[in-house]
């Protein structure tokens, strides 16, 4: 069996980990692990027991959880996460815990085409809001985009917040990663590039910094990835070249866990500090050639 693309909360002194779980023998189903120093996980000894789709979205595969805290529910948390089915394709699926064992479903809240969306964990101007990345053919360029909505079940006032770069690492596809974290400066999104070569799709991490209190609005972007695949574990697998973050854990000393799929096979683990992430927010590659202006 494989596991990778982990959604991680930490509550109190527990790491509860739900990871995309896949053998030969079934599609991407979702499972627990559990961790008292963030490093060394119990995986309960069965999967989640998942709340059943309705006949109106006939779900046969989940992956891709984002674990954000519930800004409305004291003590609850949303998952909002990539629901396929193959009478309606890939949508958007939101369901609410209070104790990581039983998950009720709020409803599937994108239409065809969507995934990568993940909740901010404070409203916004009294919205939930959401990233998500909205898509036609599957190998067509897309960005991340912005919705809002009053209950979690009705979503609109969409824009797009940011796009694919020509000529750097995310020129095909973005997508957010990890829930929005709040800073002083802004809210830090360590998002995912996707970038064509001729070996392949390739998968980096970056980060971004939005506004708080319209994060529509990009205040700094980095030009470099912040991880990319370069260990063998990264490079092969079921989806060569590929890490793919869900949730990041900040620590009391403002150290960063990030939690990573590697090559759709295996869960590797990053560490930074806020401090280097929003510095790299603002940093420029020297080694970019650039256009000379002329007088």
């Amino acid at each position: 069996m494989y596991a990778f693309n982990p959604g991680v909360i930490k509550i109190e002194d527990e790491y509860l980990m739900i990871m995309d779980v896949a053998s030969l023998a079934q599609p991407v189903i979702f499972w627990l692990a559990r961790s008292r120093d963030g490093l060394n996980w119990k995986i309960d000894p069965e999967p989640l027991d998942w709340p059943v789709s309705d006949h109106t979205h006939a779900e046969d595969c989940v992956y891709d959880p984002r674990i954000t805290p519930d800004p409305d529910h004291d003590g609850a948390y949303l998952l909002m996460y990539a629901s396929s089915s193959e009478q309606t394709g890939c949508r958007l699926g939101v369901v609410r815990t209070y104790d990581f064992k039983k998950f009720d479903r709020i409803g599937i809240v994108s239409e065809q085409g969507n995934r990568n969306g993940v909740i901010f964990p404070e409203k916004i101007n009294g919205k939930y809001a959401r990233l998500d990345r909205p898509f036609g053919d599957p190998n067509d360029a897309c960005g991340i985009w912005i919705s809002y909505s009053p209950d979690l079940i009705h979503w609109g006032r969409s824009q797009e917040v940011m796009g694919p770069r020509a000529g750097l690492w995310d020129n095909l596809k973005v997508g957010a990663g990890c829930v929005p974290i709040k800073t002083d400066e802004g809210w830090l999104n360590i998002y995912h590039g996707v970038t064509n070569t001729g070996a392949g799709l390739i998968y980096r991490l970056g980060v971004c910094l939005l506004d708080l209190e319209d994060p529509s609005q990009v205040i700094a972007r980095g030009e470099d990835a912040v991880l990319w695949p370069e260990h063998l574990y990264e490079l092969t697998g079921r989806v060569p070249n590929v890490v793919f973050t869900c949730n990041a854990i900040v620590e009391a000393d403002n150290s960063v866990k990030i939690y990573y799929g590697a090559a759709d096979t295996c869960i590797g683990l990053a560490e930074s500090s806020i401090d280097r992430l929003l510095d790299a927010c603002f940093r420029k590659n020297s080694l970019i050639l650039r256009p000379s202006l002329k007088a």
